[in-house]
């Protein structure tokens, strides 16, 4: 349930929007990116710009009859946790994150969709929330309408578990790292267990709603995969994140025709 008693009109602190300015919303989109808003906003029905803030851009609009509000994150779990806290607080308990990767399992290739089920968490915001034992999972009813928006849409896709972390350079340059013999062989141990790619935010997202009892999921676009690089392999490049939000609003479809 929400921590503060917030009047209607009263603006939340860092997405400095309020209950009326999101009222009715049942889901909320979240990408890093605040450039990619504007895109999602452009592809649901009445779109309509409510504020800007720091790193966060936030629209609403309607997937079908379900409103939805599309709020940005920047980059990492700490200000993650921070637009997932604000939003639950005004009304909002059902969240999906649209973002990118880079993949470490040799099948996933720059462009693919991936769904993520579960996420490792490498970070250190979901630590301030829950002990590490606890598993940073997306609510099973979202991963199995999500992948099933991938299947429908025809994209190739792969389901299963992403590696979260805080520092983008310790896994691009961990050679040059004071702990890079952490770091290294703490990479190994995610490619032999078979995860799929790496990113930054999805533990926070899955650990934060744990805590504060909402529901969550998300959806990965790969950019590339840094092992198939390193191995001579065809590694293609892809940039268009437009998949990945194609298959989100169709698993919000879904949710909706499940009676979610």
């Amino acid at each position: 349930m929400p921590q503060v008693d917030l009047a209607p009109d009263e603006k939340i602190w860092h997405l400095q929007i309020s209950k009326n300015d999101i009222k009715g919303a049942k889901y909320a989109i979240l990408p890093g990116d605040p450039g990619r808003v504007p895109k999602i906003a452009a592809l649901l029905d009445r779109p309509e710009k409510i504020n800007v803030n720091r790193e966060y851009v936030t629209y609403t609009g309607y997937v079908g009859d379900a409103k939805v509000v599309v709020c940005s994150t920047g980059i990492g779990g700490p200000s993650a946790s921070i637009a997932v806290e604000e939003l639950h607080m005004l009304g909002v308990d059902n969240f999906i994150r649209i973002g990118t990767c880079g993949g470490i399992h040799l099948d996933v290739l720059g462009g693919d969709v991936v769904v993520v089920t579960g996420a490792i968490r490498a970070e250190g915001t979901s630590r301030e929330y829950l002990p590490i034992e606890f598993p940073a999972v997306s609510d099973l009813d979202m991963a199995v309408a999500l992948r099933d928006g991938a299947k429908n849409l025809g994209y190739r896709y792969h389901t299963g578990v992403v590696e979260c972390k805080d520092s983008y350079y310790g896994q691009h340059s961990p050679e040059r790292m004071p702990v890079s013999y952490e770091l290294l062989n703490r990479w190994e141990a995610w490619k032999r267990a078979g995860t799929l790619g790496s990113e930054m935010e999805s533990a926070a997202l899955f650990t934060v709603c744990a805590a504060i009892g909402a529901k969550a999921g998300a959806v990965m676009h790969c950019v590339q995969n840094q092992e198939r690089k390193a191995l001579g392999m065809e590694n293609p490049f892809d940039h268009d994140t437009e998949k990945a939000i194609r298959v989100v609003l169709e698993g919000i479809k879904l949710l909706e025709e499940r009676g979610f």
